[in-house]
Formats: structure tokens, C-alpha cells, sequence
């Protein structure tokens, strides 16, 4: 079994989504054996910027055309990282909240990775997973919570997070997603809610 491991905050020790997705892995290793994990953490990774080279090569990897020398490293590259979520059996995603979103480097390696015929199919009338992932953990976690007040629109919640990740977690072919949302990391009471948090992903690892 082989799971991938998606670091999405560079906090490193101090951020609450890593010691959540920790703790999830702690428990499930011991549920798993031998259970291999493959962490990319997208802050240290050497994601290429997905700039004219990378869309260039986009579109001549599925044309076929010939692609200059800098097109074809960074073309490599993404399959390099596409790769990784092929070899996946899990995925597992904590996620810190960013201006009621995501990180943006998160953005960028989903920008790169997916990619038609590595984690998409498009026969040009539908689209189709490339993927066959039978789950994924995801774990979305903010500094505050609903008790902040919007003077002039209307509470967000994690609609724009959890939307648009679990869409793309099931459009490359993960077939269920464990979902669970942390609130008040950044506050007088995140010790405890993140020590909270912390039991219920290992909880849930056990039912994974």
C-alpha cells in the first residue's frame, strides 16, 4: 500500500494541517504494514513554474510536437510529478485555509500534474479519470470560524476549499474522500481544538 502524502503548508512544526495529517499516518501505519509513504511537500519540491515553458510543452505533449530543449526538462518534470499520483494507492491532503481558499502553491502543482492522459482522459466529447484511487483523507483546517462576522457578505466556510478539491480528487478517480474540518487553530482555544483534531484524524485512519 502506497500512500501520497500532499504537504500543503510550509509551517513545518508549528502548522496545526501537519500535525493533523502526522497523526493520521501515525495511526495508520499501524493499521497498514508495511505501508509506504510518499510525501511531496509542495514548498520544498522543485515545482516549475507554470509559465510559457510549461504550457508550450502542455500542448505539444498532447500534439506530439517536437519541444525545445527547456520545454522537454520541465515537461519531465510534470511527469515525473504526475507520476506519483499514479503510483498512489491513498492520497492524503490537510490543508491550511488561505484567504477562504488554498494555499496557491497547492494551485500550481494541481496546474501541473493534471494534465490530459496522465490524470485525465478527454476523448473531445467527455472527460474521464486517468486515475484508480479507492480514497483519500482530506483534512481542512482554519484560524477562526463562523463566530467572526462578514460585514458585507455572507459567512464563506470551507465551500470554496471543499468544493473545488474534492471535484478535482474525483475527477482524476478517487472514488470516496474522508473528509473532516478543524476551526479556531489561531485562537485562544487552538491547543485544544488542534489536540482535538489530532484524535479525530487518528480515529479516522482506523476506519480508512
Amino acid at each position: 500500500m502506497r500512500v501520497l502524502n500532499i504537504v500543503t503548508s510550509p509551517r513545518g512544526e508549528r502548522s496545526a494541517s501537519i500535525a493533523i495529517a502526522d497523526s493520521f499516518l501515525f495511526e495508520y501505519k499501524k493499521k497498514i504494514k508495511g505501508l509506504v509513504v510518499d510525501t511531496l511537500d509542495i514548498w520544498t519540491e522543485s515545482l516549475p513554474e507554470f509559465g510559457a515553458e510549461a504550457i508550450g510543452a502542455k500542448y505539444k505533449g498532447v500534439s506530439g510536437e517536437p519541444m525545445t530543449r527547456s520545454e522537454r526538462a520541465t515537461w519531465e518534470k510534470i511527469r515525473e510529478l504526475a507520476s506519483r499520483f499514479e503510483k498512489a494507492d491513498r492520497i492524503l491532503l490537510a490543508i491550511p485555509m488561505w484567504n477562504f481558499s488554498f494555499p496557491y502553491k497547492l494551485k500550481q502543482l494541481i496546474d501541473l500534474v493534471c494534465q490530459r492522459n496522465m490524470l485525465f482522459i478527454f476523448d473531445g466529447k467527455e472527460y474521464g479519470p486517468a486515475l484508480n484511487i479507492d480514497k483519500a483523507f482530506v483534512a481542512y483546517v482554519r484560524g477562526q470560524s463562523e463566530e467572526a462576522g462578514f460585514q458585507t457578505v455572507p459567512p464563506p466556510g470551507f465551500e470554496y476549499v471543499t468544493k473545488y478539491i474534492e471535484f478535482w480528487l474525483h475527477f482524476i478517480g478517487v472514488h470516496s474522500i474522508t473528509a473532516m474540518t478543524v476551526e479556531h487553530t489561531w485562537d485562544g482555544r487552538a491547543l485544544d481544538m488542534i489536540d482535538e483534531a489530532k484524535k479525530q484524524a487518528a480515529g479516522l485512519a482506523k476506519q480508512f
